[in-house]
């Protein structure tokens, strides 16, 4: 993944190594069902989508919170493409750290 710059800063924001986070943290991020929403998209896509790709039904300020949300308890990486934030999976690493979390949670029935 290529950084990109503006006016010398990385556009990057700052992600936490998943050997640092708990599965508390995992647990807590997932509970709430617009972030579960946006793991399981980004799960079916099997590739990075951009923050305004995947409809929600929050306002973009909650939205924007829910991603940060998803990037502090290391689920997701975000970076910036031009002027779109993406957004990834880190399927890998989530599943090195968790076993098999995240296929249970995409493959479990919504009732929310």
């Amino acid at each position: 993944m290529a950084v990109a710059r503006q006016n010398g800063r990385d556009r990057i924001p700052p992600h936490p190594d998943v050997r640092t986070i708990t599965l508390q943290q995992v647990l807590e991020a997932l509970v709430d069902p617009v972030r579960r929403r946006i793991v399981s998209e980004l799960y079916a896509a099997g590739q990075d989508l951009s923050c305004g790709t995947i409809e929600l039904p929050v306002s973009k300020s909650t939205a924007t919170h829910h991603f940060h949300v998803l990037r502090e308890a290391g689920l997701i990486r975000q970076y910036y493409a031009g002027t779109s934030r993406m957004n990834g999976l880190r399927l890998d690493e989530i599943d090195e750290a968790f076993p098999g979390l995240l296929q249970a949670l995409v493959a479990a029935p919504s009732r929310d």
